[in-house]
């Protein structure tokens, strides 16, 4: 039973690690709003995208 626990214990810190070396997002983040660009529904998302982008680090491409 022992045994069996350190090797599931080691498992998980072999995945542990691997999944702590990736960075997320690595590609530029595409928002999809499905609203005329200009209008009232378009510009609320694209101030909340904006204080967004700047919390990632990552640039946000909005596609109206």
């Amino acid at each position: 039973m022992r045994r069996c626990l350190l090797v599931v214990l080691a498992c998980l810190l072999g995945v542990w690690d691997g999944a702590a070396a990736q960075s997320w997002p690595t590609k530029p983040i595409r928002a999809i709003i499905p609203f005329g660009g200009g209008s009232a529904t378009d510009v609320v998302p694209r101030i909340v995208l904006e204080q967004l982008a700047a919390q990632l680090g990552q640039p946000i491409v909005v596609e109206n």
